[in-house]
């Protein structure tokens, strides 16, 4: 029997076919839906048919096969409705409210809010950019060699093979094009999400939260840097809070320091969250360098900078006394609503 006239069979009896129970039901799967059926059979004869049959032979098995599926899965929903059709209900409003179901702002961004509010009080401004970044934006305009382990693999994730394209590593790129697009004096925030190619602990994480600051105009000083920085984690963490500045290196700024504050936890005496040395770092600052300035076309001769970075997470660690990094992205909502109002 020619393939065509077998397809056109076939279809007359799926349309008058009769399916009053779930045993019909799977007598028809099994005969025309499953890989052993009818229909996977004459995909297999249908690649002996020739050339000048294969469109109208085609199109009607194509017809054949979606039919039987659309018969297959409406009569199944009848089933699982007991025979009756999909009717949305209304809201019954005599019944009593669901406790707990509103919303709460998440840690991160009510740590987020915080910080910006703080600074924004100082005159600093919030800038934005891409997640996806180049070469230039992301490392040689912030002053990295080419031989920077950050180049490599293990610290960064780049894009379709492409050493050029990469995402952004920190939100200091954000930094070089507002360098880029506006003249001193510039004051800005540049929060955001960032990528390392990291092993997921409890204190680290492959993408994360960062918020640095940047501050370029005449006569700008470490003693400046110094003292926006200690207003910051006085309002962030409590007038009580000590702030220590440790050398440290970064290819963008020179000279370059990491901040610590005393451990919040046990207050400077020593617990596993500071290692028990009594104090935390929150991230690193330093002076800009100028051969950044300089890739910015801002002239180091007549202006000076500061820049600062930390990351979020770290802040709301802090803050809120978690001592698992992963909680924030797990989407637990019994460690979500611990956060209600809390911004």
């Amino acid at each position: 029997m020619e393939l065509l006239l077998k397809i056109t069979s076939l279809l007359k009896e799926i349309k008058e076919a009769k399916i009053s129970s779930q045993e019909e039901l799977e007598k028809f799967r099994l005969k025309f839906i499953s890989r052993k059926g009818v229909i996977p059979d004459l995909f297999e004869d249908f690649k002996k048919v020739d050339g000048d049959k294969k469109k109208d032979t085609g199109k009607a098995l194509n017809e054949l096969k979606v039919l039987a599926e659309k018969k297959f899965h409406e009569t199944a929903d009848q089933f699982k409705n007991n025979g009756q059709p999909n009717v949305s209900k209304g809201e019954d409003l005599s019944l009593p409210p669901v406790q707990n179901t509103l919303g709460s702002i998440h840690p991160v961004s009510s740590t987020k809010f915080r910080i910006i509010e703080i600074f924004e009080r100082i005159g600093f401004n919030v800038s934005d950019g891409p997640e996806i970044e180049d070469d230039w934006h992301n490392f040689t305009a912030l002053n990295f060699p080419e031989n920077h382990p950050a180049r490599e693999m293990q610290d960064t994730f780049f894009i379709t093979r492409n050493p050029d394209i990469a995402l952004r590593t920190h939100t200091s790129s954000v930094q070089v094009r507002v360098m880029e697009s506006q003249k001193p004096p510039i004051r800005t925030l540049s929060p955001g999400r960032v990528y390392r190619n990291e092993a997921i602990s409890a204190r680290a994480h492959v993408f994360f939260h960062q918020m640095e600051g940047l501050y370029v105009d005449h006569n700008v000083s470490f003693s400046d840097l110094k003292n926006t920085l200690y207003y910051f984690a006085r309002e962030m963490f409590g007038k009580d809070t000590s702030v220590r500045f440790k050398p440290s290196f970064f290819p963008f700024t020179e000279p370059s320091a990491e901040i610590d504050i005393s451990c919040l936890l046990c207050h400077g005496e020593g617990c596993s969250i500071c290692k028990h040395t009594g104090w935390v770092e929150i991230g690193g600052a330093g002076m800009v360098d100028p051969n950044v300035l300089q890739n910015c076309n801002i002239d180091p001769g007549e202006y000076t900078g500061f820049a600062f970075g930390m990351g979020i997470e770290r802040i709301a660690l802090l803050k809120y006394q978690i001592n698992d990094i992963r909680l924030f992205t797990e989407n637990d909502v019994r460690f979500l609503r611990q956060f209600t109002g809390a911004y």
